[in-house]
């Protein structure tokens, strides 16, 4: 799968939302239960659960967010074949265009966006 001379990187995390811009994602559930929602382009989105033991796969730049759905904390650890872990932040990536532009595609009202946070990672 990876060659002795690739970098790995690592990410360790509970909920999160975005997209990794420079490598896939394969993510270990350590703890918890997870609800992890992947989408593309349109109307393409699939929703899966996962609990502790279980592996998640994730392609490059597609935008996804896990939330924790069980009564416990959620723990899992995303491996990336990069020589460093790069982030682009869902809300980030929300907040910054006209909310009127993107209301228009998930179908969200205009008001509910401008209380999305802003502060991810750029």
């Amino acid at each position: 799968m990876f060659s002795r001379r690739n970098v790995l990187a690592v990410a360790a995390a509970g909920a999160v939302a975005g997209a990794a811009p420079n490598a896939d994602e394969w993510q270990y559930y350590i703890k918890g239960k997870a609800r992890m929602t992947v989408f593309n382009t349109g109307p393409n989105a699939m929703t899966m659960d996962f609990n502790a033991g279980d592996i998640g796969y994730v392609r490059r730049n597609l935008g996804h967010y896990v939330e924790n759905v069980g009564d416990t904390d959620l723990q899992f650890i995303g491996v990336f074949k990069a020589s460093r872990y790069e982030e682009v932040s869902l809300s980030n990536w929300l907040t910054h265009p006209p909310p009127s532009l993107v209301a228009q595609h998930p179908n969200v009202d205009e008001a509910a966006i401008a209380k999305w946070p802003d502060n991810g990672p750029a």
